[in-house]
């Protein structure tokens, strides 16, 4: 059997030159010796650039351990066909002028190859790479307290020392891969989509992809129209909406370019870091005629604009729900001809709440799935018992044989990259031990126990429901802003309290049981993954009210306990 398969890794790292001490680094993972810095950063894509960036304006110095062996993080390891970002341009790039005013996009939404350059091209301009250690995969992060700091091992032997701890190693990092019966067995090629190698042709192959959440539906589309055959193993539909894909010129893009600085602040302001705004009022004050126009407009935009522009009544409303359910799967399946592949892929009646998980952005998905050479089966009716030599085995008796299978089967999200990274706390519990159950954390940044410790792109926080630059740039000027704080007060250390950490679990619950969020269970709550606490990890409440609160609480150390030097 010819696999390609991970059961975690992505991202984690950490280095730095500045203020205190200065080491060489030929961005390889090779020190000249072991090493001391002011920060140590895990991870390199968009979270441990945007904070190495931070940090040298503070004149810290701080370095970066990442796994891989370039700058991407999620977009270094993602290379599945169809592998592209869906928050749409302008808005998924970093706001550091001197990064955006020399590069343009070539599309609406850049695929991962494309996105792999925009990475070099910030580390180029921003000479990122000095203070970068590849092929390094932190295994042990252990507090000193006498000391007041982190000491930080890799799997490659390195050992570093930081006062400060930053954890950027990604929200959907850690793949899963389900513990199948037989998988040893199937003499076929499987690849995990995390794990995809390049060149892969499955031309004139038969396929199974399992899964349908929204990695799958960028594999499906693509392969789909390679493969001889392709089967798509599902359990419920994602609820996808319009790309709305489309070329960009350097030249409309050089016209815009003197609104980015203001573009980026609005989405800051804003509920998910888009610019845009919910119809005002509620669903049902107004007519069927003006709420279906309505619903055409936004969904003619593409991207999220369905979703992000409709009534806010939806959100909290089942009936209200229903109404714009009922008008996405008039849409979907106009688009397909198959009566079986229309009630799968958009029910008559909705497995789940609108958009209470993730609604994928797709081109021509569901004209894909309405090929004759593309089929779908429905795993509630008879689940995946297990592997065999040449395919899978349903639990009604039946067998598929394939040549290859992708497992589109998601991960470990939120937490998956921080419990497996050997990180301790202070006390000496593996931050895993401490999560197991349940996880607690204090406004989504820090966490009780693990000193001058700080997540981005983290759990309880407005993470999933976001675009990923804004509120990964936002929770790296917040922590920074504390840095730079506890460095001027000259503080030793500063960890929430157990009792703050209690409050900001009891808050964004309450906010969530306002929606109908808690009625559905995917990777925005862990459900995805067995044994792992099902439970509500997002701050509903948008960016704006969230940095707002933030800085409320950093203001007077509220809910802090912080240690003087």
């Amino acid at each position: 059997m010819a696999t390609s398969k991970t059961n975690g890794t992505p991202s984690d790292a950490v280095n730095g030159d500045g203020l205190h001490h200065k080491i060489s680094s030929n961005g390889n993972g090779v020190s000249a010796s072991p090493s001391s810095y002011d920060c140590i950063i895990v991870g390199a894509g968009f979270s441990g650039i945007s904070a190495l960036h931070r940090l040298r304006k503070l004149n810290l110095s701080a370095h970066i351990f990442e796994a891989g062996t370039d700058f991407g993080g999620v977009w270094y390891w993602n290379r599945y066909p169809g592998a592209r970002v869906d928050s749409e341009t302008p808005f998924y790039q970093l706001n550091i002028p001197e990064v955006y005013r020399t590069w343009n996009f070539s599309k609406r939404f850049p695929d991962h190859v494309e996105l792999r350059k925009y990475f070099a091209h910030i580390d180029k301009t921003l000479s990122l790479r000095k203070d970068v250690s590849f092929n390094s995969k932190v295994v042990d992060a252990s507090w000193d307290d006498a000391a007041g700091r982190w000491t930080v091992k890799t799997a490659t032997g390195e050992v570093a020392s930081a006062k400060y701890l930053m954890l950027c190693s990604g929200l959907l990092h850690h793949t899963y891969i389900p513990d199948f019966p037989g998988l040893s067995q199937y003499k076929g090629v499987v690849h995990h989509t995390g794990a995809w190698p390049e060149g892969v042709s499955v031309k004139g192959k038969k396929v199974a992809v399992v899964g349908a959440g929204a990695t799958s539906v960028q594999v499906v589309q693509e392969l789909g129209k390679e493969a001889e055959h392709l089967t798509m193993f599902m359990r419920r539909p994602s609820y996808c909406l319009p790309m709305g894909q489309r070329t960009f010129t350097a030249e409309e893009q050089n016209t815009w370019r003197p609104y980015y600085d203001r573009l980026f602040q609005q989405g800051r302001l804003s509920f998910s870091g888009f610019p845009n705004s919910r119809k005002q009022g509620d669903l049902f004050d107004d007519s069927p005629e003006v709420r279906e126009a309505w619903f055409n407009e936004i969904w003619d935009r593409g991207a999220f604009n369905f979703m992000m522009c409709n009534y806010g009544s939806f959100l909290v409303d089942k009936e209200a729900n229903r109404v714009v359910y009922d008008f996405w799967k008039k849409k979907i399946r106009a688009r397909m001809t198959d009566p079986k592949k229309q009630e799968l892929m958009a029910p008559e009646d909705p497995p789940y709440y609108f958009a209470t998980k993730r609604n994928p952005l797709e081109n021509d998905y569901y004209e894909v799935l309405d090929q004759p050479n593309v089929e779908i089966v429905d795993l509630t009716k008879a689940a995946l018992k297990s592997f065999t030599e040449t395919g899978l085995q349903l639990e009604d008796g039946s067998t598929h044989d394939f040549d290859y299978v992708v497992l589109a089967t998601g991960f470990d999200s939120f937490t998956g990259s921080m419990t497996n990274m050997g990180l301790k706390s202070k006390d000496g519990i593996d931050i895993k031990d401490t999560w197991s159950k349940g996880i607690s954390t204090y406004l989504g940044l820090l966490i009780g126990g693990f000193p001058n410790t700080f997540m981005v792109y983290s759990p309880q926080s407005p993470t999933a429901l976001s675009n990923g630059i804004t509120i990964i740039e936002c929770q790296t000027d917040v922590v920074t802003d504390i840095i730079a704080r506890l460095e001027k007060q000259g503080a030793k250390s500063i960890e929430p309290k157990e009792e703050a950490q209690e409050q900001w679990k009891a808050a964004i619950n309450a906010m969530s049981k306002l929606t109908l969020y808690p009625f559905t269970s995917s990777w925005w709550d862990g459900g995805n993954i067995p044994g792992k606490k099902a439970e509500n990890m997002n701050y509903v409440g948008g960016i704006e009210r969230y940095e707002k609160t933030c800085r409320e609480m950093i203001e007077d150390w509220t809910g802090f306990d912080v240690v003087k030097a």
